[in-house]
């Protein structure tokens, strides 16, 4: 995720200059940092940070670290986009929120991409229109075809994964979460020992309505994120390949899936325009010393629902959440 956006901070963004990169890997920063020209390399991130030439930083670090590093941004005063989660659980989040209140200005935009899709906005302007209704019902589906990294775990389909649901839900309702509910049917046997997955989280808001949640990420076919939203006088899906009643089929080579058509291969792929999207915005927000998109706040938010999620996870049973301020 680093590297691609910062291929896209280099060659497809305007009112940007990607200055500096930094990544313990000294061998794989190295060899983007010649590719793009020689960009600085730094092997501490909080020295990028600090540098005189760095007037906006963009974290795709791992979760763990961004506390450390979205305080520095803060106390330097410079914006940040941060890759999701905000950080690892709600009281980290909170500090983050905190600081940059305390500092008495909006420098974060967290990067729930989704609310930059041309077919998530559609979605959600068509929803607060109130043509159809109240809506009643999301069912929401996250597919990936195999997470390849030895040390995934059940909770971190939650927290990683589930995260941008949550956020979906919460922006295109327009209110809070109060309860969830994770659970779970017999798991892939793709899936690593131990590993719950796929995953069913089933959301109620302070209005009533209910989201359920597929997180599914060893389905083999290919990426799929879809949307249907359930009013009082229709529905809308986005995210289909192609409309009509289709299936999609594994290879059993280990190909890509197909539906009769090519599904995309990862995240990338689906949401390359909303990144674009995404990270330009927030560079025009930040030339104007201004916070656009999902806030610290939002991030916070998110990260408490994962937060009740994980309780959930291990109990079965629905978790009430309680968000300050809603």
């Amino acid at each position: 995720m680093g590297a691609d956006h910062a291929r896209r901070l280099a060659t497809r963004i305007a009112g940007a200059s990607l200055t500096a990169l930094a990544d313990p890997d000294e061998g794989r920063v190295g060899a983007l940092a010649e590719e793009l020209d020689g960009i600085a390399v730094h092997a501490d991130p909080l020295d990028l940070i600090a540098s005189d030439d760095v007037d906006a930083v963009v974290l795709a670090s791992p979760g763990s670290v961004h506390e450390e590093q979205l305080l520095a941004c803060i106390e330097r005063g410079v914006h940040v986009l941060c890759e999701k989660p905000l950080t690892m659980d709600s009281e980290s989040s909170l500090r983050v929120v905190e600081a940059e209140r305390a500092g008495g200005r909006d420098l974060v935009q967290v990067g729930f991409m989704r609310r930059f899709d041309p077919e998530y906005v559609r979605l959600k302007a068509l929803l607060d229109s109130g043509r159809m209704g109240r809506t009643l019902l999301l069912h929401q589906t996250h597919r990936n075809k195999s997470v390849p990294h030895p040390d995934f775990r059940s909770e971190m389909i939650v927290r990683d994964s589930l995260v941008h649901e949550i956020d979906c839900a919460r922006w295109l309702l327009g209110e809070e979460i109060v309860s969830i509910q994770v659970i779970s049917p017999t798991p892939t046997s793709h899936a690593r020992e131990g590993v719950v997955d796929p995953q069913i989280a089933i959301l109620r808001t302070a209005s009533g309505a209910v989201v359920t949640n597929e997180v599914f990420v060893n389905a083999r076919t290919g990426y799929e994120v879809r949307v249907e939203a359930v009013a009082e006088r229709g529905s809308a899906i986005i995210g289909r390949p192609a409309s009509g009643v289709y299936t999609t089929t594994a290879d059993p080579g280990g190909g890509d899936g197909s539906w009769g058509g090519p599904i995309d291969p990862d995240y990338r792929v689906r949401f390359e325009r909303a990144y674009d999207l995404e990270v330009q915005a927030w560079v025009d927000a930040s030339r104007r010393g201004e916070v656009v998109g999902p806030t610290s706040r939002d991030g916070y938010v998110s990260t408490l629902v994962c937060t009740a999620g994980m309780q959930s996870l291990a109990s079965g049973v629905p978790v009430a959440v309680e968000t300050p301020g809603s």
